[in-house]
């Protein structure tokens, strides 16, 4: 039975969260003084005990993510409440989050499609946490509220997303704006563009710089836009609903600007940030080597000095837009002193010739090789090789040797966020996509959106975006303010990402057979959303980085 939503109610309700969120701060100490202390007590050192103790230490990372992510939709349902704002729909996807989010994180939270966590798993949990956490919700009425969630979403029209965002009216307008440009430049294309393996046509790069895309956070000053991070999600989330490549476009953009105007000379931000600003540099990030994915601390490409000059050697791969790119930004061994390791390593701008359709690096210094992949196409993936490759020393960022990577690290933040926010968009797509496949395909002489197996997906991955859009923003506004947020950054990026993929699957299936046709946007999107647990740091790597803040290192 539903609850008829008066303001009373509505208070209630939010009051009755505001008390499980209490509950669950009062678990999240309990398994962090367990681990802490069993850490303390391990005759390993913190390192070596972390990595024996791996399921447990990632599974709290996704403990405490789940609950950010309920205290994060709680305030949003808050600030509708006293802006007079919250419909139905908005409580609906309250109550949903809370009930799943609880139910999952009593009965497994799920890390991988094979992993999961629970906080049962940990040994200072006992009953009393679990009956205090299941005392508030009735998990029976699930399949109702998600009818009624659906049933309201499918008579929406005409709308920029299915809830309220609590966003002021410029970010929404913002929003509205390219989702114009993706219905005018983007839908009908997407696919096409995926399935030749052709790169994003250059009309669609002039259109993008002419609208401030790539210039979005840098300062007027250097011909930017001069916005905030929040305006970046809102842009990299719609972008990324319409293509994810078209998305991705401002990614290396937003690294490159945030670079040079954290550590770069003024001579470098003035030559380097009024043309990323207005698209006529393109940078393409060379961080990653075959033998280091994750672990920079291990990079053997080899920046040798020579007469006021660097001699660059050494392989890159999975470099996204390499040859279409006319900025590299390198990161390097200035020390060839390996085990300095993290220590040791320096950033490089440097110029190069774009490439052409017969030939894609026409420097005489640097060659590559093109990695085909299944999805994430349109900017196309090269693995380089660098052979002495020429760099004065205007090219080393700041002209500061062996400060990379922090350097780099300070960048990290707002990748992920940006990620976290292409994952959303991703997600979004999948939603539309379901939401009018579901309405339209008749089976048994009704809609499939009737069936409860199909409702209930689709419900999902409502309130799924709900909750990832609200931890995105949290983790955007914090960095706007000035924190150090790569705590909620890794948080949203974790998160979003598998809801990218969740969202992507349950659409797939809800298309049936015809979902696994080419012709089908789903098959694509599919490809695109896998990705997004990749790359910008893995899930692992966020749910390491995510414990890492909240446990701390300890002693090594």
């Amino acid at each position: 039975m539903m609850l008829k939503k008066t303001s009373n109610t509505k208070n209630f309700i939010t009051c009755k969260y505001t008390k499980t969120l209490k509950v669950l701060d009062s678990i999240f100490e309990k398994i962090k003084k367990e681990l802490n202390t069993k850490k303390e007590l391990s005759q390993d050192n913190s390192k070596i005990w972390e990595e024996k103790n791996q399921h447990f230490v990632h599974g709290f990372a996704w403990v405490a993510t789940y609950i950010e992510a309920l205290r994060q939709i709680n305030k949003w349902g808050i600030n509708l409440i006293n802006k007079k704002r919250l419909s139905e729909f908005e409580q609906l996807i309250l109550d949903i989050s809370f009930i799943e989010y609880i139910s999952q994180i009593l009965n497994g939270i799920p890390m991988s499609q094979t992993e999961f966590i629970k906080i049962t798993d940990f040994e200072s949990i006992n009953k009393n946490d679990v009956l205090l956490l299941n005392q508030n919700f009735n998990f029976a009425n699930i399949s109702e509220l998600k009818k009624r969630l659906v049933k309201i979403a499918t008579n929406k029209d005409n709308i920029l997303t299915l809830e309220n965002t609590s966003l002021d009216i410029e970010f929404e307008q913002i929003r509205e704006q390219f989702q114009k440009f993706n219905a005018s430049n983007v839908y009908n294309y997407a696919n096409k563009w995926h399935l030749e393996d052709k790169l994003i046509p250059q009309k669609i790069i002039d259109e993008l710089a002419a609208l401030g895309v790539f210039g979005l956070t840098i300062p007027e000053k250097y011909g930017g836009l001069g916005l905030n991070k929040l305006a970046m999600c809102v842009v990299s989330e719609e972008l990324s609903r319409g293509y994810i490549g078209v998305g991705s476009l401002a990614t290396r953009t937003e690294i490159a600007s945030e670079l040079i105007l954290n550590d770069g000379t003024e001579t470098q931000k003035d030559f380097w940030l009024p043309t990323i600003s207005n698209g006529e540099t393109i940078p393409a990030a060379c961080f990653t080597e075959p033998d280091s994915g994750s672990d920079l601390g291990s990079i053997t490409t080899k920046a040798k000095k020579d007469s006021g000059k660097f001699l660059l050697t050494g392989n890159k791969t999975w470099i996204t837009h390499g040859s279409r790119s006319n900025l590299l930004i390198i990161l390097a061994r200035t020390n060839p002193d390996i085990l300095l390791k993290h220590r040791g390593l320096s950033i490089f701008l440097i110029p190069k010739k774009k490439g052409k359709k017969d030939e894609f690096f026409p420097d005489k210094s640097i060659s590559g090789t093109e990695i085909k992949v299944l999805g994430y196409r349109g900017m196309k993936e090269f693995e380089l090789r660098l052979e002495n490759l020429e760099v004065e020393n205007i090219g080393l960022l700041g002209e500061v040797e062996n400060n990379g990577f922090s350097q780099l690290m300070r960048t990290f933040e707002s990748a992920r966020i940006q990620t976290a926010a292409r994952s959303i968009g991703v997600a979004q797509s999948a939603l539309d996509l379901a939401i009018s496949y579901a309405s339209n395909r008749k089976q048994f002489n009704k809609s499939i959106i009737h069936f409860e197996r199909v409702y209930n997906k689709i419900a999902m991955m409502i309130v799924e975006i709900v909750l990832g859009r609200q931890l995105t923003y949290f983790a955007a506004k914090n960095k706007d303010l000035g924190f150090r947020c790569d705590l909620e950054a890794g948080m949203a990026k974790l998160l979003c990402a598998r809801i990218a993929w969740s969202c992507a699957d349950n659409s797939l299936q809800i298309h049936g057979g015809n979902g696994y046709a080419l012709e089908y946007d789903i098959s694509r999107i599919l490809c695109d959303a896998r990705v997004l647990n990749i790359f910008e740091g893995s899930a692992e790597i966020q749910a390491q980085i995510i414990s890492n803040r909240i446990l701390g290192k300890g002693p090594n």
